[in-house]
């Protein structure tokens, strides 16, 4: 059951304690000669063999387990966990009637859908993290974090429990419905919204709090571009641009528990003010978007690059594709298909080929026509992938297709099946999570770039410092 000896850590290893913290030191000589113990390894210790020591149990043995053994339990306890969700969730369901099962579970997909979408980000983020540092990428540098930024283990401890708490509360949502007990079926998810707010906001030292000030901030500086905008500041608002759909979902959620329609069957109605056709869908769908383009304006009051104007361009082309689709439960149906139908397709193409070249041409710096197929300028390509052909027909074929798909999830007129919905913004996460490593490369190659142009007055010649060195060592 137990392995021996188990290796452990030195207190001189960087794994156990946070980057920039003070190394531990110990004063009991490990690791000295005569000592008998192994610096870096713990075995069994029998207390009963200690001269000198008075406890009563000195017959107890202290061992500690492997790692291996640990991480294999985790899993087991993972596995048996998701296991019994999925059993109680299924019975659940099962007992609802027919009539009511789907629309109870539209509701509760509603409720849980953006946390788990958020969920997935944190867990892509991190294996982003996880690339970056196994490569010549300096992401710190590029984001301007210091020494005790989250690693990706961190990340994905974060992700693990998030993992773990939403579907939980969505179990206990589904098997306190389905056995009657409506009100606290309906303050699970009210209580997990809550909670999460709480867990972000909250000012003490715990819960990575700098990290959640770094991203509070940001949040910030995004909402208002009132600073010069910075690399995390546009990133961060691109990655929301792909969110927007869990806005709405959030406002929707919010919306029926601030009315108390949280399990009920009062949100039925399409018209009513949390339902389907509300006309505050659009606004939340606009507002990613309308940051961005006002960060761009920023960027050219600030700069004065007219390319930042074709950036905000770009972004307000999504405008017309959200409204005109919102306007279809709003108009009378020949005017929507003889007018507004045709222009939501036109305002769509638009958006999907325009945000596609500037994906490829800007944000990524990779010319489709002169550049990528030759590889003869790894500066502009990756440094990660470079010189596998079939990476750049991939990501340049699923981008366009993914571009061309996202206009489903930005038309309010076309969600109707939440599990295609959802099928599509899972897509959109992905392909934002391919756009992450080709973006940030970027940024890191143009840093380098920048690094190596140093001007020839500022060199001195060699001459010049023979001449005015006055100390010679023989």
């Amino acid at each position: 059951m137990f392995e021996s000896p188990a290796p452990v850590a030195s207190s001189h290893s960087p794994h156990l304690r946070k980057p920039g913290a003070k190394p531990l030191h110990s004063d009991h000589g490990a690791g000295e000669s005569g000592n008998g113990v192994e610096e870096g390894y713990v075995f069994p210790l029998v207390l009963g063999d200690m001269k000198g020591l008075n406890s009563p149990m000195n017959t107890a043995v202290a061992i500690m387990p492997s790692p291996v053994f640990l991480r294999r339990f985790k899993v087991i306890l993972f596995f048996i966990w998701g296991f019994t969700c999925c059993t109680i969730g299924w019975d659940s369901v099962m007992r609802m009637s027919a009539d009511l099962r789907d629309l109870f579970l539209y509701e509760a997909f509603l409720y849980y859908n953006p946390l788990l979408l958020v969920t997935m980000m944190v867990w892509l983020w991190g294996v982003c993290l996880w690339v970056f540092s196994q490569s010549t990428v300096n992401y710190a540098k590029i984001f301007d974090l210091d020494q005790n930024h989250l690693t990706h283990r961190e990340i994905w401890k974060c992700s693990m429990w998030m993992t773990i708490i939403v579907p939980t509360s969505m179990t206990a949502y589904l098997y306190l419905y389905s056995h009657g007990e409506v009100s606290l079926a309906a303050s699970q998810p009210v209580i997990l919204y809550i909670a999460v707010a709480l867990v972000l906001v909250f000012p003490f030292d715990i819960f990575y709090l700098s990290s959640r000030f770094f991203l509070l901030r940001t949040l910030w500086r995004i909402a208002l571009p009132l600073q010069p905008i910075s690399f995390p500041d546009f990133f961060l608002a691109d990655i929301l641009t792909s969110m927007a759909k869990v806005f709405s979902d959030l406002e929707r959620s919010v919306c029926r528990m601030v009315h108390r329609q949280v399990a009920t069957i009062a949100w039925f109605e399409a018209d009513s003010v949390c339902g389907s056709h509300s006309v505050a869908i659009p606004l939340v769908l606009v507002i990613p978007y309308i940051w961005r383009l006002m960060q761009c304006l920023r960027q050219y009051k600030d700069t004065k690059e007219k390319a930042t104007l074709f950036n905000a361009l770009k972004y307000s082309t999504a405008v017309p594709v959200i409204f005109l689709s919102a306007l279809k439960y709003h108009v009378l149906p020949d005017r929507w298909t003889y007018i507004y139908r045709r222009l939501w397709l036109f305002s769509s193409v638009i958006n999907s080929l325009y945000s596609f070249y500037w994906d490829v041409t800007r944000d990524w710096d990779l010319s489709i026509f002169t550049r990528i197929f030759k590889f003869n300028k790894p500066i502009y390509c990756s440094n990660l992938l470079f010189g596998r052909q079939w990476v750049y027909f991939w990501v340049i074929g699923s981008n366009l297709i993914l571009r061309c798909a996202w206009t489903y999830k930005l038309s309010a007129h076309l969600r109707h099946n939440y599990l295609t919905v959802f099928m599509f913004t899972t897509l959109e996460m992905l392909r934002r999570f391919q756009w992450i490593f080709f973006r940030v490369e970027n940024e890191w190659n143009k840093i380098a770039k920048s690094s190596f142009h140093i001007p020839m007055t500022d060199i001195p010649r060699e001459d010049e410092k023979l001449l005015s060195s006055t100390n010679h060592n023989v």
